[in-house]
């Protein structure tokens, strides 16, 4: 496989991870949203081992890139940043705005 393959691969394995840290994070505010909050931590849990993942390949392809003399850099690594980055702040959102809901609803 050449670099280039290997960074495209490790990249779309960000965007994988990161994207599957999105469902799990909607599918646990849409929970919340409803007042049903079963779960929901697991759910939250789970996106946030998934962006751990995805942040943990990130991390790892910039140490190799940093190494290099002649590092190449693909648009789709910028493009798994990006993502990466995106999903990160929405799950970050997301926590606030299910403790919100966990604290309206206790209030109710």
């Amino acid at each position: 496989m050449s670099q280039i393959e290997d960074m495209n691969t490790r990249s779309m394995n960000i965007i994988l991870h990161a994207g599957d840290a999105r469902v799990d994070y909607t599918e646990a505010l849409d929970k919340a949203e409803k007042g049903d909050f079963e779960g929901v931590d697991a759910l939250t849990e789970k996106a946030n081992q998934e962006i751990i993942e995805a942040h943990r390949i990130q991390t790892r392809m910039i140490q190799d890139t940093i190494e290099e003399d002649d590092p190449d850099m693909t648009v789709l690594f910028i493009h798994a940043q990006d993502t990466l980055m995106t999903i990160k702040t929405e799950f970050a959102m997301t926590k606030r705005m299910i403790d919100l809901y966990k604290k309206l609803s206790s209030k109710e």
